[in-house]
């Protein structure tokens, strides 16, 4: 079994910018319509963003996200929040220690989804 998660976006090249600058997240596949990208450290870990209005999405299915958001684990939390700030993106909470045993920060890709990065900390 493999498990993929896609994003819808109204603007696929910012979208594919920002994953790849924030989080460092490789270009498997690019077209006009679809982009795949991939974690560097196993390129079986993939995150898709098409185009939100492409025939393959049920217009019912074309609209901001809301409900739900996507969380990335990366090594350091702290140099991907100031990666974050160098980018200008929209903070939404600030890092912090979690009760959960995670160190996270929010923020909002260019799609209007809530994107949550973290680290395990001790």
């Amino acid at each position: 079994m493999r498990i993929l998660t896609n994003i819808c976006t109204d603007n696929l090249q910012q979208s594919k910018e920002y994953y790849v600058e924030l989080l460092g997240l490789n270009v498997k596949y690019d077209s006009d319509w679809y982009v795949q990208l991939s974690s560097p450290d196993d390129p079986e870990i993939e995150f898709g963003i098409i185009q939100r209005d492409h025939e393959l999405i049920p217009t019912e299915y074309q609209q901001k996200p809301n409900g739900m958001y996507v969380t990335f684990v990366v090594a350091d939390v702290d140099a991907a929040y100031q990666k974050a700030l160098e980018m200008g993106v929209r903070i939404l909470q600030e890092p912090r220690n979690e009760f959960y045993g995670q160190r996270r920060f929010l923020t909002q890709d260019p799609n209007g989804c809530l994107i949550d990065i973290c680290s395990p900390f001790e």
